[in-house]
């Protein structure tokens, strides 16, 4: 199941942490740049050797190096949990204490195919490329899960990971959970919805992303406002207000379009007509299929949204 909010992942699977009988593995180090990222592990065993769970450790926090320029922070902890008796990844929460902490659970009989397409890690170690915003959590919880329910598979494209046509496919899959419905009030503050906070953010990012790159000829985009609010110091450490984070955003850009796109979505529903976006791009999804228009107006903006960085 793709794209459940972590907490709702838990209830659904019924999810148990039962220890097996075996002796703890001891730490390893994990490069990602010039970061180390230290993964610790709770008792349990997996079916897998410990070097192919350390090998996804390595993919995800490749990913996210890749797009940010650098992992986020020098040295976060990994705490794995073997789940007993069951296979995939199951749940993922990332905290700012200890430098930098995720936690997630993974399958005592997890697969390598389980591995090679888990979402969940790379969406965790994200989350460590952001400010903790301040306020109540309902208010501003969808821009921090949109931005790295957005980036994830962005990421994890410009890493060869994923095709560029898995990426689109899934956003017009899954993009229009976060439109807003008849009779709703509410912007994308205080909303609290799980198509709101997911979805709904991940589509502001993805509109930010192609009017930043109207705006300065493809040149820059999303991920360059990304790498703007890393490089401030704006990592998951830290507790910035939405608007000095959006600032700090547009200031990467030369184009305050975060900004602008925040004071319109923030307290009114926004109509977004997904179909004429996608035509834009020169996205369409034929029989299951995902076909590339390359002849569209944005066709360039699509293909450099998940073209590798140099």
């Amino acid at each position: 199941m793709r794209r459940v909010p972590e907490l709702a992942l838990l209830m659904l699977t019924g999810l148990a942490f039962a220890p097996l009988r075996a002796a703890d593995l001891p730490p390893s180090d994990v490069k990602a740049g010039r970061a180390t990222i230290t993964v610790t592990f709770k008792p349990g065993t997996f079916d897998l050797p410990e070097a192919k769970i350390l090998e996804w450790v390595s993919n995800a926090s490749g990913a996210v190096a890749e797009y940010f320029g650098r992992f986020p922070v020098p040295h976060p902890t990994l705490e794995i949990r073997p789940a007993a008796g069951r296979n995939g990844v199951f749940y993922g929460m990332t905290y700012g204490m200890r430098g930098g902490l995720t936690r997630i659970a993974v399958g005592q009989h997890v697969t390598q195919q389980n591995l090679d397409n888990d979402w969940i890690l790379t969406h965790e170690f994200i989350h460590m490329a952001f400010p903790d915003i301040e306020g109540d959590e309902r208010e501003h919880h969808w821009i921090e899960e949109g931005m790295a329910t957005y980036v994830e598979p962005i990421a994890r494209c410009q890493t060869g990971r994923l095709t560029p046509e898995r990426v689109w496919g899934e956003m017009a899959e899954y993009m229009p959970n976060g439109l807003s419905r008849p009779g709703d009030r509410k912007g994308l503050d205080n909303n609290g919805s799980w198509g709101s906070t997911y979805w709904g953010g991940a589509l502001f990012w993805l509109l930010g992303d192609v009017q930043i790159r109207e705006a300065t000829n493809n040149k820059l985009g999303v991920q360059d406002a990304m790498r703007a609010i890393l490089n401030a110091g704006g990592d998951i450490r830290q507790d910035w207000t939405i608007q000095r984070t959006l600032q700090v955003g547009d200031k990467g850009t030369g184009h305050k379009v975060l900004e602008g796109l925040y004071n319109k979505m923030k307290d009114t529903p926004v109509q977004t007509d997904l179909d004429a976006l996608w035509r834009k791009l020169g996205v369409s999804v034929v029989n299951g299929q995902v076909k590339f228009d390359d002849h569209a107006p944005d066709a360039h903006i699509r293909k450099a949204i998940t073209a590798k960085r140099n």
